[in-house]
């Protein structure tokens, strides 16, 4: 397994590797989202509470999920980076960040959207909702900090440090609303032994949930893999690759 890992932390065969899966990654995401977003928006039953309202879950929790996985990602990437000094975790770690990101934005947003109908105004300072925005200001730091910092090294391990310190948001904000509290209600999904939603709600849900899983990785890989080529520009194997024009 380490020896596959470090074999994995070559930035060639990394490269090289990166383009084959990502394409299938991206087929897969489109295909599943298509699917998610038919049974979510068309064959789903509206909530007997919330009415078509309910239709925004397919979006807002699989991107809130997305937010706290990437971030999740990025962490574990770059402890490889202050442990290991693996330069494709670090092109990972920094690819990641922005697509974290973005679907931090795009869970505020849509939560903000289902909020509307349900509480009766687009922002409240609730627990979840705070914390979620502060990561989505971690987020920002961490690529404000890549950004300002001239020196690749250098940045990296700053980046890390602070990437390893925003983590404690995270089991705050999956907990907030047992801790706190909250006008969002608790686990549903993740009862394993008998889900609080039904089974007609729960596989769009989930379909939408791999589709955007599926999206992350091929456009983190893809990015990753323009970053380790920007990084290794000077080396002998990209010099071969591209017929000594890089």
């Amino acid at each position: 397994m380490w020896q596959w890992f470090h074999r994995l932390g070559s930035p060639q065969r990394f490269y090289r590797l990166a383009g084959t899966v990502s394409t299938a990654l991206m087929v897969a995401a489109a295909i599943l989202a298509a699917a998610g977003l038919y049974y979510g928006l068309v064959d789903s039953p509206a909530d007997y509470q919330q009415g078509e309202s309910v239709r925004i879950m397919y979006v807002h929790v699989p991107a809130a999920w997305m937010s706290m996985f990437i971030y999740m990602v990025v962490a574990a990437s770059s402890l490889v980076v202050l442990v290991w000094r693996i330069k494709v975790a670090d092109a990972f770690a920094r690819a990641s960040a922005p697509i974290g990101a973005w679907f931090t934005f795009l869970a505020l947003v849509t939560g903000s959207l289902w909020g509307k109908p349900m509480w009766g105004t687009w922002w409240i300072w609730d627990a979840r909702l705070t914390s979620e925005l502060i990561l989505l200001f971690i987020y920002f730091g961490y690529i404000a900090l890549r950004n300002a910092i001239e020196e690749p090294e250098t940045a990296a391990r700053a980046a890390a440090i602070l990437a390893l310190v925003g983590v404690v948001n995270i089991p705050i904000i999956h907990y907030s609303v047992e801790w706190w509290n909250t006008l969002h209600q608790g686990a549903t999904v993740t009862k394993f032994d008998k889900p609080s939603i039904h089974l007609s709600m729960l596989i769009p849900l989930l379909l939408m949930a791999f589709a955007f899983k599926f999206y992350y990785l091929a456009i983190a890989l893809r990015r990753a893999r323009s970053l380790v080529l920007e990084r290794e520009k000077g080396s002998r194997w990209v010099r071969e690759m591209f017929g000594g024009t890089a």
